[in-house]
């Protein structure tokens, strides 16, 4: 059987150490172990975290099915979070906007639009000489005048101003104008003024931004009203047709802001003689969003330069800029009509590059009507309208297209009309301004424009669904199927830390084998160890041999005494 000694080892070093040295190493020893402790296992963090159903999966305690039952439904739980958090990130990314309409309260002074008209002919007959029918022949197709044709002197003309010939043919204000009233105030042809549009020359009433007519009430009677003279005898015979060739009579008429230049040929609307057309005007502020919820163009100026010749941006402006810039691609000129100190193109190939920007007249519609410009208007509609756009003038990416600035003002529009004469009045106008009745009746019109109210309409984009919206969806889905919260998701984070942290610790600071120190403690001593570390092996050794029994009550090793000495008690 066999045999263990204990055996209590003491040194005499430790006897001469302070008390107070000890407790300071066990303090030491006491923070190092604090320091220096194991991180948590996955059990016990389950146990303590606030995750819902953590715990009861787990944490400490035996496997079974319980257990398994609830990883099963923690899991679920957890894709079925997962999976309606992607969606909610889906719906954030695509950005979604809504326009909300708000009428704004009524006002006591509102400022009048700007009103701009054009008669559809373009040049009076009567006007044009032999040298002007000879330069516009590609324009007009009109033959010359003489019987004889154009001789060969008349081949000298002077070289044309396309600019002398417009204002100098074009229809004259003053002799179409027959009355004119603004707020119950007489007006003249002195208060508008002369622009130049595809129509020729057109003529703009309240056109300065700086000093803008006021409107005081809503209603027929307080805005503008004027009667005037189409001119029809004045309008150009047809011999041939072009792309010029107009068989309409009457006026253009576009109402804007005194900021943007009409855009007449696109977004004007017509007024037939022998009626009364009635325009109630309703203004409209439109606000829309920036990138990346919209396209419109910051007011900073950062995105497009500054239009040459225009003060502000504009979607018109900016129009016809591009339509410039195809003419002068091809033409190497401009037309009159366009912004800029360019020569502008004579009359031989005005039709020309005139037509070149027919193409552009598509992307334009299409820049007017984007989504982001009139959100109202169903898509398919304008892909109908503008489907030429992107071969004929650039699309949205090309180089005419013309975003819509975040802040501008429209004017919506309804219009009426009644038949002018009435038998009782015919004569009257007859007389007044010497004429029959059959020349009032068709070429006599009364355009009425006034505000409905002085009230506009606020329509602005707005973010569906912002940052805010994600948080707040994203926090209710964590706790419907999770119960989590942020604090919960910290902890998750701080636990990985920990773990983490303490494997790289240990892989960067592997622990040196310690070297063997005599210390003080219990030893376990075998007794066939016994035997073959005492220098008499058998029990047949002489007494004063070194040793008088199997272990010595005391054992002095050689040396000088006051050396370490050890005291064995078994």
């Amino acid at each position: 059987m066999p045999i263990e000694i204990v055996c209590k080892i003491k040194f005499a070093e430790e006897d001469a150490k302070p008390k107070e040295k000890e407790a300071g190493d066990e303090q030491s020893l006491l923070g190092a172990a604090r320091g220096a402790a194991a991180p948590r296992d996955l059990a016990t963090f389950a146990s303590t975290s606030t995750l819902h159903g953590l715990g009861r999966a787990c944490g400490p305690g035996p496997h079974g099915l319980r257990r398994t039952l609830w990883a099963l439904a923690l899991l679920t739980s957890l894709a079925a979070f997962l999976y309606q958090a992607a969606g909610l990130a889906r719906g954030y990314l695509t950005r979604p906007h809504l326009v909300a309409m708000d009428p704004a309260a009524p006002a006591p002074v509102a400022g009048f639009p700007a009103v701009t008209l054009c008669n559809i002919n373009r040049f009076r007959h009567s006007a044009l000489s032999d040298a002007d029918i000879f330069h516009l022949a590609n324009l007009t197709g009109l033959p010359p005048k003489d019987r004889d044709g154009h001789r060969a002197a008349g081949l000298r003309y002077p070289e044309p101003d396309m600019v002398d010939i417009l204002n100098r043919t074009g229809h004259q204000l003053a002799d179409m104008l027959k009355s004119c009233n603004f707020s119950g105030h007489h007006c003249s042809a002195s208060n508008f003024s002369v622009v130049y549009t595809r129509y020729g020359k057109c003529y703009t009433f309240n056109a300065d931004p700086q000093s803008s007519l006021p409107s005081r009430a809503g209603g027929m009677g307080s805005g503008l009203e004027i009667m005037l003279d189409i001119q029809q005898e004045e309008y150009l015979p047809i011999w041939r047709e072009t792309n010029e060739t107009s068989f309409e009579a009457g006026i253009r008429v576009q109402i804007h802001s005194q900021e943007e230049p009409p855009y007449i040929h696109q977004l004007g609307f017509g007024v037939s003689p022998g009626f009364q057309t009635f325009v109630s005007c309703q203004e409209q502020r439109l606000t829309y969003l920036p990138q990346p919820w919209g396209n419109c163009r910051a007011e900073s100026g950062l995105r497009e330069p500054e239009l040459q010749g225009y003060s502000a941006y504009s979607v018109s402006a900016c129009r016809l800029r591009c339509e410039k810039e195809a003419v002068l691609q091809r033409c190497h000129c401009r037309m009159v009509h366009m912004p800029g100190n360019e020569t502008i193109c004579p009359p031989n190939i005005y039709i020309e590059c005139a037509d070149h920007t027919l193409g552009l007249t598509w992307a334009a519609i299409h820049s007017f009507f984007h989504p982001s410009i009139h959100p109202f208007i169903p898509l398919q509609m304008v892909a109908a309208w503008a489907g030429a756009g992107d071969s004929l003038g650039g699309g949205a990416e090309g180089p005419c297209f013309c975003p819509t600035p975040c802040n501008l003002t429209r004017y919506g529009k309804e219009i009426s009309m009644v038949r002018i004469p009435n038998r009782g009045s015919a004569r009257y106008l007859a007389r007044k301004y010497n004429r029959n009745e059959t020349y009032i009746r068709e070429n006599f019109l009364v355009l009425d424009v006034f505000f409905e109210a002085l009230t506009s309409e606020a329509m602005e984009q707005r973010a569906a669904y912002g940052l805010s919206a994600l948080l707040g969806d994203l926090g209710g889905q964590m706790g419907l199927f999770i119960g989590a919260s942020i604090l919960t998701l910290l902890e998750i984070l701080d636990y990985i830390y920990e773990v983490s942290w303490d494997r790289l610790k240990r892989v960067w600071r592997r622990p040196k084998t310690p070297l063997r120190t005599s210390t003080g403690g219990i030893s376990t001593l075998g007794l066939q160890e016994l035997k073959e570390q005492s220098p008499c092996p058998s029990r047949g050794c002489a007494e004063g041999g070194g040793a008088s029994g199997l272990l010595p009550n005391h054992h002095h090793p050689p040396g000088p005494r006051g050396g370490l000495f050890e005291d064995f008690a078994c």
